[in-house]
């Protein structure tokens, strides 16, 4: 990984935190605020993979941004129901984003 590879995620990185941080403030810290970013960030990474092929896009979107959004590190904090949901609602999410993204694109 070279310097330019590290700008860019770390660029995505700090956008998509902020992301986060500013939902999760505005839902009062709700653990349900964590399990909707998880599962949002997971349907947009399914459709992210699917659909753009250049490393760069993948690194500051992919890597970066929803990778800086998302947190399963808080979700574990949350307790176990609400890993749980993360959990599974993120497999799915990657899985209808994907479907969706590919069937778009066909």
């Amino acid at each position: 990984m070279d310097l330019d590879e590290i700008a860019v995620v770390a660029a995505g990185g700090v956008i998509g935190a902020l992301v986060r941080y500013g939902m999760s403030t505005a839902g009062s810290g709700s653990p349900l605020i964590t399990v909707a970013i998880n599962v949002s960030g997971c349907f947009l990474i399914g459709v992210l993979y699917t659909v753009i092929d250049r490393k760069t896009a993948r690194l500051f979107l992919g890597t970066g941004l929803l990778g800086g959004y998302t947190t399963f590190s808080t979700a574990s904090v949350d307790g176990l129901p609400y890993m749980a949901a993360t959990l599974i609602g993120a497999i799915l999410a990657v899985w209808a984003g994907s479907s969706l993204a590919a069937a778009v694109k066909r």
